[in-house]
C-alpha cells in the first residue's frame, strides 16, 4: 500500500501496561531497551504501528515480540502526544492495559528488548519516555473498572479461593475489606461458582475454590443488572 502526503505525519506507537497477580502482589512486565534512545533503561513493551494493522493487533504483536507473552486481555487507556515525549521525533503512543492469568507468566525477551522482567507495581525502576505517567493512568483505569466490571477475574487462574480475590481487590483499590462483608458482597453478585474442590499445597487452611461464570455475567448485562462491588 503506497501513501503520499503533502505534510509531515507523526509516527504512531502502542505501549502495554501488562499486569499479573502473583504471590499476593500485582506485578508489571518491563523490558530493558537494547537500543537508543534510553538504551539499557526499563520501559513498557511496545513499538511502531505497521501500515496494515490496527492498534490492538499492534500492541499484542509487540508484547509477544518483546516478552513472549500471548493471550492477554487488553483495553485501551488513552493516547499520549506530548511534542517532546520521544527524542527520535514526533511520536504519538496509544497505551493499553493488559491483564493476564498468573499461570501464563514465562518471559522470553526479544526484538528490541535485551531483557524482560516482572516488577512489583510498588517497586518499579526508573522508566524511559513518559511511561511512569502511563502506568499511573493504567492503574487509575483499573481501579475504576473493577468496581463496575468483572475484569479483575482476568488476573486470576480459572479456579481460585476467595482469599486471593479479596487480596487482589485490596491491592488494586488500595483499601482493606472486612472478610465476611467482602465474601457476602462478592457472592451476592451471583457470578461465582463453587467448583466443589479445595486448594492443594496451601500454607493456609485449605479453602474452597471458585470460578468466574461468564455466562451468568453476560445474562446480567442482558438483563441490565449492575455489577457493583
Amino acid at each position: 500500500m503506497k501513501h503520499t502526503y503533502d505534510y509531515p505525519r507523526p509516527a504512531v506507537t502502542t505501549d502495554c501496561v501488562a499486569l499479573r497477580f502473583s504471590a499476593g502482589h500485582l506485578k508489571l512486565v518491563l523490558i530493558q531497551r537494547a537500543h537508543k534512545p534510553f538504551k539499557n533503561a526499563w520501559a513498557l513493551p511496545g513499538g511502531f504501528l505497521d501500515m496494515d494493522e490496527d492498534l490492538k493487533t499492534c500492541v499484542c504483536r509487540e508484547l509477544e515480540e518483546e516478552t513472549g507473552i500471548t493471550n492477554v486481555f487488553v483495553e485501551q487507556i488513552k493516547a499520549y502526544g506530548t511534542v517532546d515525549r520521544d527524542p527520535r521525533g514526533r511520536t504519538v503512543s496509544v497505551a493499553f492495559l493488559g491483564l493476564m492469568n498468573p499461570d501464563d507468566s514465562q518471559l522470553d525477551a526479544g526484538d528490541d528488548a535485551s531483557d524482560a522482567q516482572w516488577f512489583r507495581i510498588d517497586q518499579l525502576p526508573k522508566l524511559a519516555f513518559d511511561h511512569g505517567q502511563v502506568i499511573k493512568d493504567a492503574l487509575a483505569l483499573l481501579r475504576t473498572k473493577v468496581r463496575s466490571e468483572p475484569i479483575g477475574f482476568e488476573l486470576l487462574p480459572k479456579k481460585f479461593p476467595l482469599r486471593d480475590l479479596q487480596r487482589l481487590y485490596e491491592i488494586i483499590l488500595d483499601q482493606s475489606f472486612d472478610k465476611r462483608n467482602f465474601r457476602r458482597r462478592i457472592l451476592d453478585l451471583g457470578v461465582l461458582v463453587d467448583v466443589g474442590q479445595v486448594e492443594k499445597n496451601s500454607k493456609h487452611r485449605a479453602a474452597k475454590l471458585y470460578r468466574f461464570d461468564r455466562k451468568k455475567y453476560k445474562q446480567m448485562k442482558k438483563n441490565e443488572v449492575a455489577f457493583k462491588l
